[in-house]
């Protein structure tokens, strides 16, 4: 095996990724459980990423695109260790954040202090460099006295602003971002668009999954997955340029969905 370059912080080699899909045909959630029970379900391997390879460089900021189900979020969460691969393997060389899902791991019970503390901590942080890190935290969120307050009693939105601040307030090496970049209102967003520019100037290390164009402002090289596979990597102008060329081309007939026709409603009577 070679040796690893100085300067690659992530390293991927043959990731394949196999799961159990359930053939289910039953009549009711008792034939269900009854089936279940008895063992009696079939069952077929599913193969989500077919051997996946590539390296990323410190400081560079990378893309990966492709259609819904193409493996791209299952990839990040092997990349980020949620997850272990079937065979392959995928290491990392500095410390990671995933923003894989922001209020992930929150207590429900918990205060936002107490969430923010624990949050960090799954992450690998100590208490020492979390109290470092706390009032930048509490501040960036904008969260003010509901900062004290448990997490069940936040929105959906208050709890991705939590889990945001504490993602890139603690600012490890390596960010793992999957489509998450449309956080709160318009002006948090701008805000957060603002922090991930300066985390990028600083030489972060960002792995961003997305459907979206928007990208191309912090990343110059995109990777696309296509049916578990790499189709191609290399410059982001390009590949989406390829990309967005096949997903808009027309389909062919037989894969087009038909036309039924429209019978119009006869007329109210009066």
């Amino acid at each position: 095996m070679a040796e690893r370059k100085d300067d690659v912080v992530l390293e991927v080699r043959n990731v394949t990724m196999k799961f159990n899909r359930y053939e289910v045909n039953v009549g009711s959630l008792k034939e269900l459980v009854v089936r279940a029970f008895k063992n009696n379900l079939k069952k077929k391997k599913f193969e989500c990423l077919k051997g996946i390879s590539f390296d990323v460089h410190r400081g560079e900021a990378v893309a990966v695109i492709g259609k819904n189900g193409a493996g791209k979020s299952t990839l990040l969460k092997i990349v980020s260790g949620i997850l272990k691969p079937t065979s392959g393997y995928a290491k990392r060389y500095g410390r990671i954040t995933p923003l894989l899902k922001l209020g992930a791991g929150f207590d429900g019970n918990a205060t936002g202090v107490e969430n923010i503390y624990l949050n960090a901590a799954i992450l690998g942080y100590t208490k020492k460099e979390i109290d470092e890190k706390f009032n930048d935290i509490v501040e960036f969120s904008e969260l003010g006295e509901f900062i004290y307050s448990p997490i069940k009693t936040y929105s959906s939105g208050m709890m991705a602003r939590l889990g945001f601040s504490i993602a890139v307030s603690m600012e490890s090496e390596i960010l793992l971002i999957d489509e998450i970049l449309a956080v709160g209102d318009m002006a948090f967003n701008h805000k957060c668009h603002e922090k991930l520019a300066e985390l990028r100037a600083k030489g972060l290390t960002f792995l961003i999954v997305s459907h979206s164009e928007a990208v191309k402002r912090y990343c110059k090289r995109a990777i696309w997955i296509d049916g578990g596979k790499v189709r191609e990597d290399g410059d982001i102008d390009t590949v989406f340029a390829h990309y967005k060329e096949e997903m808009t081309a027309p389909r062919p007939a037989h894969q087009s969905v038909p036309v039924l026709p429209v019978t119009p409603l006869p007329p109210k009577k009066k």
